[in-house]
């Protein structure tokens, strides 16, 4: 990204408040616009609040609120398609059905460029080429 390009926005989903804060600074140093949501709950009032948010990386695990991280990345994909999910967990794992092309898991801990690079991935429009036709 250069220093004309806007800033990707995020939001980090996590429940525990020293990790969160972590997350939010070192994506804040790599030039990520950065939001922060303590539950699943809160993090679909921010994406409510906020159309312009590309990414969303959650724990699964959120003993508060009405929904764990899985339930929420398939309530963001049921809702705003166009939104990345980046799923974590120390213990837990994530099913087939639960990844696709726009939701990835990390298994915790992981290093904070991994992370970013996932992120750039996901906002980076993949162009698919058509296959020619050849006209008799």
């Amino acid at each position: 990204m250069s220093i004309s390009d806007p800033r990707m926005v995020v939001l980090v989903v996590e429940d525990e408040t020293l990790v969160r804060m972590f997350m939010a600074d070192f994506l804040d140093e790599a030039g990520f616009k950065v939001f922060e949501a303590v539950n699943a709950d809160e993090a679909l009032t921010v994406l409510q609040a906020r159309p312009d948010i590309q990414v969303v990386v959650t724990d699964i695990e959120m003993p508060t609120g009405s929904m764990n991280g899985l339930k929420l990345s398939r309530t963001i994909q049921e809702r705003w398609s166009g939104v990345g999910v980046v799923i974590s967990s120390r213990r837990e794992r994530p099913g087939p059905d639960d990844l696709s092309d726009r939701v990835a898991f990390l298994g915790k801990p992981y290093l904070p460029n991994t992370i970013i690079a996932v992120f750039r991935q996901m906002a980076t429009p993949q162009v698919v080429e058509p296959p020619m036709v050849q006209s008799a």
